[in-house]
């Protein structure tokens, strides 16, 4: 048994150490670079009330970045006529949901400003002179991935932009040593992040898809919804006779009925890598092996983030934290897992009978 998912390739990589504005999709416009000013402008469509009075410009299309990368959600604003007092203008920012829910993400009234929950100490205004609203967020994680949007507020007068911000990773398919369909929504959350990840959207799942990803078997999206990709339609997996695409099972009930989950992960602050020992091991030698190398046994979710950004090639199996047995593929060979690239999978072997060697993680201090 194995997962047939194709390589994704980067035609870039972000370097997390520089406030960057990084591929606008679809118009391909860049913002930002080093630093805390825009590198580079850019025509951004402008959304106004009723009254004309206050306009807010956002950026079209997604913002680009990855894990731990830094990236700037670009808005500015304007009035017109131009005769209000920047101190009195209210800029908030909200992350927006598909259950019609938002959370505050920061707030700011002229040089008062606030971040709220899991942002703080991660988003300021950029500052870049007057009219900008453009929000700097640091060490970015995959809970950011999702639509916020720019509100500017002045009295009565207020107007608002959306901005999309997407990450570089991998979407993965994943069930528990329980077996396939023994999900519900909530159990699905936790076991994605139990491995790293986070429930993928239909545009992660779309994405995948699009590059090769082939799977027969049901699984959660993150609003909700069940949903599978088939690249190849066949009997008893997509059905033979419609086209390649994302079968959809609707919206389902979120606590009585159960499938398996797409899981989402992006890049790692840390190395997955195949411990060399002298002898194979069961699970719990396996575990002991990589703390005493100053590591942790290696989730499924970082040994596909380790396949697809780290390329890490391997054709000997090993255990995994939830019990599987898997390796990566990046470069398909004889006798090497098959025809394409991929993170193969052995199951969930008998810990202390079946032996195996382990892939650990290594975080970066």
């Amino acid at each position: 048994m194995y997962i047939d998912i194709r390589a994704v390739r980067h035609e870039s990589r972000l370097d997390s150490q520089d406030v960057q504005q990084a591929r606008m999709l679809p118009s391909e416009a860049h913002v930002g670079g080093g630093g805390n000013a825009l590198s580079e402008k850019v025509s951004l469509p402008q959304l106004c009330d009723e009254s004309g009075l206050v306009v807010v410009q956002t950026a079209p299309g997604k913002v680009l970045t990855h894990r731990g990368g830094s990236i700037i959600l670009p808005c500015r604003y304007h009035y017109q006529p131009e005769s209000q007092d920047p101190e009195k203008i209210r800029i908030k920012w909200t992350k927006e949901s598909d259950s019609l829910q938002s959370t505050d993400v920061f707030v700011a009234l002229g040089k008062i400003q606030k971040a709220f929950g899991i942002y703080k100490g991660r988003v300021w205004l950029q500052g870049d002179g007057e009219g900008d609203a453009s929000l700097i967020m640091q060490d970015v994680t995959l809970q950011d991935y999702g639509r916020y949007e720019c509100e500017v507020i002045d009295e009565l007068e207020d107007d608002t932009g959306i901005v999309k911000l997407n990450l570089e990773g991998v979407v993965f398919p994943y069930h528990p040593r329980l077996g396939r369909y023994t999900l519900n929504f909530e159990d699905a959350k936790k076991a994605c992040a139990e491995q790293d990840g986070i429930l993928a959207s239909y545009e992660q799942l779309h994405e995948a898809w699009q590059k090769g990803l082939d799977w027969c078997n049901a699984g959660w999206l993150d609003d909700g919804s069940v949903q599978y990709p088939i690249s190849m339609p066949r009997f008893k997996c997509g059905r033979s006779d419609q086209a390649a695409g994302i079968r959809n099972y609707g919206y389902r009930h979120k606590d009585d009925e159960r499938y398996d989950a797409f899981c989402f992960t992006s890049n790692l602050k840390g190395d997955v890598y195949f411990l060399r020992t002298h002898r194979k091991l069961n699970y719990g030698e396996a575990v002991k092996v990589c703390e005493k190398s100053g590591a942790s046994i290696a989730k499924v979710g970082q040994l596909y983030a380790a396949w697809q950004v780290q390329l890490l090639d391997r054709c000997q199996a090993g255990w995994l934290a939830d019990g599987s047995v898997r390796y990566p593929i990046v470069n398909p060979r004889a006798k090497c897992g098959g025809k394409e690239p991929g993170v193969r999978s052995f199951g969930f072997p008998d810990k202390k009978r079946r032996l195996y060697g382990v892939y650990c993680f290594k975080e970066k201090k």
